[in-house]
């Protein structure tokens, strides 16, 4: 859902930004970062809530999925595929993030656990 901010500064949009890319390089922590430091705009509270959801959801499905396939190996494939899915809405996300927008990530992929 789209939300109006106001003006969106240039530093807003790089800080929403680096809540979804940042978790190329370092998973959960680069929205945890932004969530916890930088969030004083709604605009960038949202997306690093948006992201770090993204990020917590991952962590889940690849702790239970790991445990499941050491059951049964074929679940390996569950965590994989919901990262493939995952990989594909922090690109959406953060070219909204980077053009001033909010984009919803459906929440079976952003589990709505921040606001």
């Amino acid at each position: 859902m789209p939300g109006h901010y106001g003006p969106v500064s240039d530093d807003d949009k790089t800080w929403s930004l680096m809540a979804y890319v940042g978790q190329f390089l370092v998973g959960a922590i680069a929205p945890a970062v932004v969530f916890f430091g930088k969030s004083r705009s709604p605009f960038v509270r949202r997306h690093a809530a948006q992201g770090l959801n993204m990020g917590l959801a991952a962590i889940a499905v690849w702790f239970v999925g790991g445990l499941l396939s050491l059951a049964v190996e074929v679940l390996i494939w569950a965590p994989l595929l919901f990262t493939a899915v995952v990989m594909f809405f922090l690109v959406y996300a953060a070219r909204a993030a980077n053009r001033g927008e909010f984009r919803k990530v459906p929440a079976v992929v952003a589990w709505p656990i921040l606001k």
